[in-house]
């Protein structure tokens, strides 16, 4: 017997809201952790800082919600799809709706010094460490 599927990428995007209907955000916890459609990130070490690059096509600036709290980063934003007045679905791969990305990062941000850039739906943040979490040379009297 053959079972075929009417829409697989709407099962696989059934199958993703479930599981982030079971494990939601942590906000403040350990791990990486999300909920709807949030972006691919890229984290990069810039010398002392950190680099993050977002992707997040079709998300407006004014959509988006960034904080920064001791070594996490919480992305928060809504994604909308326009559709011309009156046409009607053929096929639909592209998900709209509320996202909400939280990353722990390596070590503790000076959130004070925090930039962000967003350009062409890439969101770029620069991440610098807070001083505390900075290596220091130790004076041998």
């Amino acid at each position: 017997m053959v079972i075929r599927m009417r829409d697989p990428i709407a099962a696989l995007l059934g199958l993703q809201r479930a599981i982030d209907g079971v494990t939601g955000t942590d906000w403040f916890g350990s791990r990486t952790s999300g909920s709807g459609a949030f972006p691919l990130v890229n984290v990069l070490s810039d010398g002392e800082d950190f680099v993050l690059v977002a992707e997040l096509p079709g998300v407006r600036k004014e959509d988006l919600d960034i904080q920064v709290r001791g070594d996490t980063l919480r992305i928060q934003g809504k994604k909308t799809i326009a559709h011309e007045g009156g046409a009607s679905g053929h096929r639909r791969e592209r998900t709209a709706g509320q996202f909400d990305r939280t990353l722990t990062l390596p070590a503790e941000i000076d959130a004070a010094q925090v930039s962000a850039d967003y350009r062409d739906g890439v969101l770029r943040l620069r991440l610098p460490r807070a001083e505390s979490a900075k290596a220091r040379t130790v004076t041998i009297n």
